[in-house]
């Protein structure tokens, strides 16, 4: 019987754990080579320094850093752009996403399609931004004030979460929720 062996099982496990971590790896060096480009290299940049221990964290490799750090150096990387859209989720909270483009247009249609087909939208830039305070060295977004939710709107917010980070151009989403 083919395809029943011990060494399938992990080949195909295998396969599935590799394709989480490129697809996370391919994110992080995106962001480094971006952070990189506004710095000019500069690696003692807080920015490109927390993007930098960001993919420590998620275990890249050194060399992958190295060479995201060059190629934001270099002009090949001149058309991505950092962008924040904003929304309301499942419950009342505010959602903000993160994304990193080649394509303005092409990125807010496939986030709309995500909070749609879950019933949400995009809100007008502002409307989110409200309930968050912005780390600027860390590029991280903290809740100034959090809004407890149900346990299905709970699930209903972990399920557009997971979608919304399953599309390439997402870098993060945060959400004031308890």
């Amino acid at each position: 019987m083919s395809g029943h062996n011990k060494w399938s099982k992990i080949k195909n496990k295998k396969a599935v754990t590799d394709a989480q971590k490129s697809k996370v790896f391919g994110k992080l060096v995106r962001l480094i080579a971006i952070e990189s480009k506004k710095v000019g290299g500069d690696v003692n940049a807080p920015r490109l320094r927390a993007a930098i221990e960001k993919a420590k964290t998620e275990n890249v490799p050194n060399n992958n850093i190295e060479r995201a750090v060059k190629k934001g150096v270099e002009t090949e990387v001149g058309e991505m752009e950092q962008i924040t859209y904003e929304a309301y989720g499942p419950g009342g909270s505010a959602l903000i996403i993160e994304a990193l483009t080649e394509s303005k247009n092409r990125a807010a249609q496939e986030i709309r399609h995500i909070l749609s087909k879950n019933g949400f939208e995009l809100a007008v830039p502002g409307s989110a931004t409200w309930a968050f305070e912005k780390k600027i060295d860390a590029n991280i977004w903290t809740p100034k004030n959090t809004i407890p939710i149900s346990e299905t709107d709970n699930a209903k917010l972990q399920i557009l979460i997971e979608e919304l980070e399953e599309n390439d151009e997402v870098q993060e989403v945060f959400t004031n929720a308890e």
